[in-house]
């Protein structure tokens, strides 16, 4: 007898179906990615929605959506312009996945999202959660699309106490899915899970007496339903502290570069940074100087900003600067006008500097 097996002994599979199912086709949130079953459509909002609330995905997947209205659209456009729709959603290897995984489609599969787990699955960006939700929701298929939300549900339900943090855990839950989900309806019943998470089986005081599974949840009959799921800590947020310089030469336009290829905020566009753990205020100047060959003096500080990411925080300290001297820019390193930084993507905490210039 395999795991699933005994987790899911004595749960009344079909109940569970149909009680689920007639609390989500009464109760199902109005969600615009909702309105049909789009291959595309279903697609982008399920990456957007990777470690993003719904209420700030729902303004970005419509102008999303109006800028790349089909996948041909996405496939063709700039990259700096996705980036500069996605500003502000963070994350943002997800657009630029995304496009290359739209890009391979075209190429390989004549614009059409491929139905086939296998063929799903070896586009870039798209994972186990990501396969089985297109396949679940776009093309109705009984295939698990396990993220957090349905892990927490089926833990409390099965009061299930694996380590949600670890891989094998995930397996579990997806084979389990794989057994409860219904092959009438999947994708209500992938949809009905993830509403089930985010409005009544919430991390914190779930709201029991109003389920509509309360009777087949194992973790409320117990009491222990504030205990589970079982997650271990993720590793200590890293901390770095970078003085961001706000340049401008003598006729007021603005210094900005481009972030490298690969890693955090990928191309997009930032004031220049400069490493305080590396040196102290004093030596900002000659170390712009040694690394981008521009000639600044530094000005007084406007501000601090602190942004946090999944893995690590930044603490930004704000200075005004001027440009020396008119020299060609290096290093990725462009003067615009103020009135042009709008036409850049740059992230959250850049934005937010603008103030100061």
């Amino acid at each position: 007898m395999t795991v699933q097996d005994t987790t899911l002994q004595n749960f009344n599979i079909s109940t569970f179906q149909e009680d689920l199912l007639s609390w989500y086709y009464a109760n199902k949130r109005d969600l615009p990615w909702r309105k049909d079953h789009d291959p595309y459509k279903v697609w982008v909002s399920e990456i957007m929605l990777q470690q993003t609330k719904v209420d700030t995905v729902i303004p970005y997947f419509h102008n999303f959506l109006e800028k790349f209205p089909t996948l041909y659209d996405l496939a063709t456009a700039d990259e700096q312009e996705v980036l500069k729709a996605w500003e502000g959603l963070g994350y943002y290897s997800r657009a630029r996945n995304l496009q290359h995984a739209v890009r391979e489609v075209v190429e390989n599969y004549g614009g059409k999202v491929p139905d086939n787990p296998k063929e799903l699955e070896g586009l870039k960006g798209i994972g186990s959660y990501t396969k089985g939700a297109i396949l679940s929701i776009a093309f109705n298929q009984p295939e698990p699309a396990v993220d957090g939300n349905v892990m927490r549900v089926f833990s409390r339900v099965l009061n299930i106490d694996d380590d949600i943090a670890q891989a094998k855990t995930k397996k579990l839950f997806e084979s389990v899915t794989r057994e409860v989900i219904s092959h009438e309806d999947p994708s209500s019943f992938n949809q009905a899970i993830m509403d089930l998470g985010a409005t009544i089986c919430t991390p914190k005081s779930p709201a029991c007496l109003i389920c509509p599974v309360q009777q087949h949840c194992q973790a409320f009959e117990l009491g222990v339903e504030q205990q589970l799921p079982i997650k271990t800590k993720a590793n200590k947020n890293k901390k770095l502290s970078y003085a961001a310089l706000l340049i401008k030469n003598h006729q007021g336009e603005v210094a900005i570069e481009q972030r490298p290829e690969d890693g955090l905020l990928a191309n997009l566009w930032q004031f220049p940074m400069v490493p305080l753990q590396d040196i102290t205020t004093d030596l900002i100047e000659s170390w712009f100087y040694s690394q981008y060959g521009m000639e600044i003096r530094l000005g007084q500080k406007q501000g601090k900003l602190k942004h946090v990411f999944s893995h690590l925080t930044w603490y930004l300290e704000i200075f005004e600067a001027e440009l020396l001297r008119d020299i060609q820019p290096t290093n990725k390193v462009i003067l615009v006008g103020e009135d042009e930084l709008e036409s850049y993507p740059f992230p959250v905490s850049h934005q937010k500097m603008m103030q100061f210039l």
